[in-house]
């Protein structure tokens, strides 16, 4: 995997953001490396579902650079008339699911799991969600309702930036995916090797429980004024000064 790679990522997401006057930068740069390593390892059955919608940004960046999506498509961000919008659509392939309100990707990604299952389609279905959506019922719904209907081929990863800590007292999301009956790893979400491994691990795999990954990171991953600023930061563009600042941060 190449460093370069995402900090080029994270480049575009600054660059496309502050274009567009708009934007969720420190929750896109918390997934950056998850979602690298989901699209440069998922297989060709395998399907991808954004829940948590407002990092839109990192997966538009994603999938341009993995050829799925035409690069000057980026350039329109959040624009009057783009496709780009700041949650995603589905109206754009390969994009699975049109978002906005949080906790329902989760639940459509379980159901077309179990559509795989019924159709014995190869490939799993990956889902990543915000910690803040654990705070929503459908999330839990839905793990109670994959486990009963043994829905080995469905990984939950949730983005664990201590985002929801603004509103509820953090639980060990570990422990609360087990004991719905998941099998749950505990992850370091900027660590390729650590995404990679757990991912993609060939035993775990072979379980007939669904798997969640709970992946840590920080939000506002590479420009330290941003990391972890989650009230001054979550939603808003930089000015030109700030801009010239952290691309000058993310390019060191």
């Amino acid at each position: 995997m190449n460093i370069n790679n995402l900090k080029k990522i994270r480049l575009d997401i600054l660059e496309m953001t502050y274009r567009a006057g708009e934007g969720h930068i420190p929750s896109a740069f918390s997934v950056a490396e998850l979602l690298y390593i989901l699209y440069s390892k998922m297989q060709k059955d395998d399907i991808f579902f954004l829940s948590k919608g407002h990092a839109s940004a990192a997966l538009y960046v994603v999938l341009a650079h993995f050829g799925h999506l035409d690069k000057k498509e980026l350039n329109t961000f959040c624009q009057y008339g783009s496709k780009l919008g700041g949650h995603p659509h589905c109206i754009i392939k390969p994009i699975m699911n049109s978002s906005g309100s949080l906790g329902h990707g989760f639940p459509m990604a379980a159901g077309y799991a179990l559509s795989k299952k019924i159709k014995k389609e190869p490939g799993r279905v990956f889902c990543l969600m915000g910690d803040g959506e654990t705070n929503e019922g459908t999330t839990w719904e839905t793990a109670m309702y994959a486990e009963q209907l043994n829905l080995s081929n469905l990984v939950c990863i949730v983005d664990n930036n201590n985002s929801q800590t603004r509103a509820m007292t953090s639980v060990n999301l570990r422990e609360k995916f087990k004991s719905f009956g998941w099998l749950s790893n505990e992850i370091d979400g900027h660590n390729f090797v650590e995404i990679a491994s757990v991912l993609f691990d060939r035993k775990a795999n072979n379980s007939t429980k669904p798997l969640s990954i709970i992946a840590n990171t920080i939000k506002g991953k590479g420009i330290k004024e941003m990391e972890n600023n989650h009230f001054a930061w979550h939603y808003r563009a930089p000015t030109e000064s700030e801009f010239k600042l952290f691309k000058k941060e993310l390019l060191q």
